[in-house]
């Protein structure tokens, strides 16, 4: 028997059915491409939003996918951007920069990226300007064009700034801040109503003197990072935390006074170090570690949200605080809370839960009255308050609990019914109209500076937590 020749026809025969498996696996990649005019690729949107983009300076990026759904691969002859503005948007085309583009291919029932970015110039006036441009694709002797518009808004760029004298910032024109604001001591930094603060990475507001936050209910103060647009998707950058550091008022900080103002963003809050500090109507949210910490000071907070905080809402150390119709409220997205909504430290001499810090200075007295604590992770840091200076008067808690001597005329275990929707990134603290806050505060708790107004302008009624019920939606 000839063993040579079985096995080179082995080998012949292997080789054969090799190519023709080829040829087959080649004839379902390769399919050619399509002539036809009728066969166009789609595009996952006919305007692609650059949204708000701060002058003088380059967007982030924005992505759009083209497909071709068709069962041929189709050949983009030509791809560029049109427009009187298209000298102020760039483009790269499936991992290439360029201006213009030629055959472009897309196999059969695949997809490329076409990414986007620009640099608007400053506007002659301090309003937002929209500019609008076309990204043209030409397949098959027919044109198609994707709309690109972006919004220009000049700013103030503020650069390792310390405030030496007393200093007024207005709504007329946006800031952005890089390398920190610091307010020197002695010093009064007053925030007009409507003033915007957008806060590079790693930026802080460091307040050595005073700080007057005058929002209103029509024109809000804002503190917030200085990405905009989505991060994908529909998530916004605004419910990002940890995009800036916060505002950190330093032990020779006095008379503070934060209203109508909104800070978010952050990756460690609002932080008072010994400085007394008063917040009405004000927002403390979305933040990397907490909204809100006090050390050995004085905090007032009227009407007041605290909510999304990675560690907990809010730390109060000592001191002596009043916390009167707020809302506690934590929905925080991007990691496990780690910390109570609110937690109390150096409270007695307790050494299994007063924390004494061993500074010799008065323990915690605090009072939280008319204020609803219901959100994920824990409400308090003490399941019991006895020994302690520590109210919580006529408030709606989540937990299931009881009341006591600390613990007053409270609403336990009951949902305050709240607009929030956390999977579709809704974070509204209003209550629904059937919501079993609404009537439950006692007008007799408030103080009498207590706002005749919410936030949003609505007058007050006798309803638990930082806001009056929202109209049905």
């Amino acid at each position: 028997m000839n063993f040579t020749h079985i096995h080179l026809s082995r080998i012949f025969t292997i080789l054969f059915l090799g190519l023709m498996a080829a040829a087959g696996l080649g004839s379902c990649i390769e399919d050619g491409f399509s002539n036809s005019p009728s066969e166009q690729p789609k595009f996952a949107t006919d305007t692609l939003q650059l949204g708000l983009i701060f002058t003088d300076e380059p967007s982030p990026t924005t992505r759009m996918v083209v497909y071709n759904p068709h069962s041929k691969g189709l050949n983009i002859s030509r791809i560029a951007i049109s427009g009187d503005d298209a000298r102020y948007f760039r483009m790269n085309v499936d991992g290439v920069s360029g201006e213009t583009f030629s055959d472009i291919e897309i196999r059969a029932k695949d997809s490329i990226f076409v990414l986007v970015e620009a640099t608007l110039p400053e506007n002659p006036t301090s309003r937002p300007t929209k500019i609008n441009a076309n990204i043209d694709f030409t397949t098959n002797g027919v044109t198609q064009s994707v709309i690109l518009s972006a919004t220009g808004q000049n700013v103030k760029r503020l650069r390792a700034q310390t405030l030496t004298e007393d200093t007024r910032l207005t709504a007329e024109t946006p800031y952005q801040i890089f390398d920190s604001l610091v307010v020197a001591p002695g010093v009064t930094l007053t925030l007009e109503p409507g003033t915007t603060l957008h806060f590079h990475d790693k930026t802080s507001l460091v307040v050595r003197g005073s700080l007057h936050s005058l929002g209103t209910a029509e024109a809000p103060v804002n503190m917030c990072g200085d990405r905009t647009g989505n991060v994908v998707s529909d998530i916004s950058f605004d419910i990002m935390s940890n995009q800036w550091t916060g505002v950190i008022f330093t032990d020779s900080s006095d008379d503070n006074l934060i209203t109508y103002t909104d800070i978010r963003n952050t990756s460690q809050g609002v932080i008072s170090d010994g400085a007394p500090l008063t917040l009405i109507n004000s927002r403390l949210h979305n933040s990397g570690g907490m909204a809100l910490e006090a050390y050995h000071t004085s905090v007032r907070a009227l009407g007041c949200e605290f909510a999304e905080a990675s560690e907990g809402l809010v730390y109060l150390h000592g001191g002596e605080h009043l916390l009167s119709g707020c809302t506690f409220a934590n929905n925080y997205l991007f990691t496990a809370i780690s910390g109570p909504a609110i937690w109390f430290a150096h409270v007695s001499d307790d050494p299994k839960t007063g924390v004494d810090d061993g500074s010799g200075l008065p323990y915690l007295k605090a009072e939280i009255n008319n204020s609803i604590v219901y959100g994920l992770g824990k409400d308090f840091s003490h399941g019991s308050l006895e020994g302690t200076d520590v109210r919580v008067r006529n408030c709606l808690i989540r937990s299931e609990g009881q009341d006591d001597n600390e613990f007053i005329n409270c609403i336990w275990g009951e949902d305050p019914l709240y607009y929030t929707m956390r999977n579709e990134y809704i974070f509204d603290y209003r209550l629904k109209p059937d919501s079993p806050a609404i009537g439950a505060a006692d007008p007799a708790l408030y103080p009498t500076d207590f706002p005749k107004t919410d936030f949003y302008g609505l007058s007050r009624t006798n309803a638990l937590g930082a806001y009056t019920p929202a109209p049905e939606k």
